[in-house]
């Protein structure tokens, strides 16, 4: 007789508390970028991630761009990429890229890409070109980039720091406990050498950690003081919420109050700016960050 596995779908859910509901995106400034998406076929992580905060992030002039193909090499607990063998590296992607900034007239746009560990520079120069295919095309556009570890090969991080965005954002995502559940392939230190190292090439930094994942009070205290001793500028603080019944649950809805209190104790410990809410994602109200 056939054995019957039972499958994650099949246990109970977690409600979505009410803090966590969103309104449609609406606005003249929405409907514009909507229809040049539409009409030129662009690809935004904000659409394709689903991400709540698409209506006022568009109306502000603030898109992301993911980079680098839709597979990664890397198979993180909590992001609904698929993870594989990429495809090659696509050398007019930089190109489209930045065609794309200037088609719907991003004021402000974030860079992020899936992890290329099969690749030697990381995808570094990819990074490296499309930051300066947005600068030719969009002058006037300002950059966040939000990069993955490189696997510690300092080289390639250093192309990063080269073309000097704006703002360079790395993602510690979770606690220190958590992380190679979290973030399998990742290390908690190293990443938080990544952003020393930016720092002190000069870059303004910034990296963002999900609440829910079954952290303690402490353990958020103690990664938030991590990322004040790497002198990050910018944090940002969110509500992880699982993005299909094959990734890890959801251990706890952190209320707006706690969110609350953690931004008051980010402020305490010198971060210059921080985004502390369950709707907070790592781009949320990221033209904000530039100060």
């Amino acid at each position: 007789m056939e054995q019957i596995t039972p499958k994650t779908e099949d246990k109970p859910k977690r409600t979505k508390p009410d803090w966590l509901r969103v309104k449609l995106p609406t606005g003249k400034e929405y409907a514009q970028v909507r229809q040049l998406v539409d009409e030129h076929k662009l690809h935004t992580i904000c659409e394709s991630g689903n991400c709540p905060n698409m209506g006022e992030c568009w109306g502000a002039g603030t898109a992301t761009f993911m980079i680098l193909g839709n597979i990664c090499t890397r198979s993180c607990g909590f992001c609904a990429v698929a993870t594989g063998m990429p495809t090659s590296v696509d050398w007019q992607e930089p190109n489209r890229v930045a065609n794309s900034v200037k088609l719907m007239k991003v004021k402000h746009a974030v860079i992020t890409s899936v992890d290329r560990d099969d690749l030697k520079d990381g995808g570094s120069i990819i990074w490296a070109e499309t930051v300066a295919a947005i600068r030719r095309e969009s002058p006037g556009t300002t950059l966040e980039t939000l990069i993955p570890d490189f696997m510690g090969k300092w080289e390639n991080l250093q192309r990063i720091i080269d073309i000097r965005p704006e703002i360079v954002s790395h993602n510690l995502e979770t606690v220190r406990r958590l992380t190679r559940q979290v973030r399998i392939q990742a290390q908690y230190d190293r990443s938080l050498e990544v952003l020393k190292r930016l720092k002190d090439g000069g870059c303004k930094t910034k990296s963002g950690v999900m609440l829910g994942l079954g952290e303690t009070d402490e353990e958020i205290r103690e990664t938030m003081q991590d990322l004040a001793n790497s002198n990050v500028d910018i944090l940002t603080l969110g509500q992880y919420l699982q993005p299909t019944p094959k990734h890890l649950p959801v251990a706890e809805f952190v209320t707006p109050e706690r969110f609350a209190e953690y931004k008051e104790y980010g402020l305490k410990l010198g971060f210059k700016y921080v985004e502390s809410g369950p709707l907070v994602r790592s781009s949320y109200h990221a033209e904000k960050h530039l100060f």
